[in-house]
């Protein structure tokens, strides 16, 4: 900690987005607006699900844990970004940073992971109608659940793990909110373990998640070919065409952020892809899901 006396070793102070005076209330309600839209419309789906009893299917069930994570993830993100973008001073402790992060990477991952369940849930549904009641029990769902976050949970404390153990030299945050690149870039120390890790793990998730997607589509899309039952393919087609689109939507957001973490001429255009990352799912996923699904719609 050599040259750092002079600021007291808990405290950082996040670099955040350059903004000129004119913009900053335009922006900072902009991000309230979305910010309310977001509470407001996952809330009301998840009290929606839980007050109608006809809603008390797995595939509602598996969508509530979507919106849980999008409601943690952004309200971790989200209120400390708008105060922020209002003040000049913005620093966070240590800990608070860590916090951060950790929904964040947290959130990321269990995302990613809940549309496979979802993917899995719709296979299930088309492939096996007769059997589904008895393999998708509520005992499933809750398994499928749980394993969602403790495996992210699990991946993510590693990789917050390999972080907290490195020292620091450095107290900016070149970032407009935490994420694990940022907390390990703020050390002198060899981090290639940590840029190792957080490549495996990036490797993992995805590539359980495409891999999980592409399967269970692939053989939705034979089953629907091989059958040609019009009814079948239409209520196939429904549910299955709003769950592709929420996960593309996140895919190309999360991509776009990791590229960026590549090309460090780019800071703005990486802080703005991963505040899309988190908003854009987030506000999309209660509306597609609602106008696709009959039920949930009236």
């Amino acid at each position: 900690m050599g040259g750092n006396s002079s600021i007291p070793s808990n405290m950082l102070e996040i670099e955040g987005f350059e903004i000129s005076p004119e913009f900053k209330y335009p922006l900072f309600f902009l991000l309230l607006f979305v910010y309310s839209t977001l509470l407001f419309s996952n809330i009301g789906v998840l009290i929606l699900i839980l007050k109608e009893k006809s809603l008390h299917q797995p595939m509602y069930f598996l969508f509530c844990n979507l919106s849980v994570n999008d409601l943690i993830g952004n309200t971790v993100l989200l209120p400390q970004l708008m105060a922020h973008v209002l003040s000049t001073k913005r620093f966070v402790t240590y800990n608070q940073c860590l916090f951060q992060a950790f929904h964040s990477h947290t959130f990321g991952s269990a995302s990613h992971i809940i549309l496979v369940f979802m993917a899995v849930d719709r296979y299930v549904a088309i492939c096996n109608p007769l059997r589904y009641s008895t393999i998708m029990t509520n005992k499933t769902v809750i398994g499928l659940s749980a394993t969602a976050w403790g495996v992210s949970i699990l991946l993510v404390s590693v990789l917050l793990g390999l972080t907290v153990r490195l020292s620091r030299c450095r107290s900016v945050i070149r970032n407009a909110f935490c994420d694990n690149p940022s907390l390990f870039k703020l050390s002198c120390e060899d981090v290639s373990i940590n840029n190792f890790y957080g490549l495996f793990f990036t490797v993992l998730v995805f590539t359980f998640s495409i891999g999980g997607i592409a399967a269970t589509y692939i053989r939705i899309a034979l089953i629907c070919w091989i059958k040609k039952n019009k009814e079948l393919n239409n209520k196939a087609l429904q549910t299955c065409a709003s769950h592709l689109v929420l996960y593309l939507i996140m895919l190309w957001t999360g991509f776009l952020t990791i590229i960026l973490h590549r090309f460090p001429n780019y800071p703005d255009l990486r802080k703005i892809a991963y505040i899309l990352f988190h908003v854009v799912p987030a506000n999309l996923n209660p509306i597609i899901y609602g106008l696709q699904t009959r039920s949930l719609r009236d």
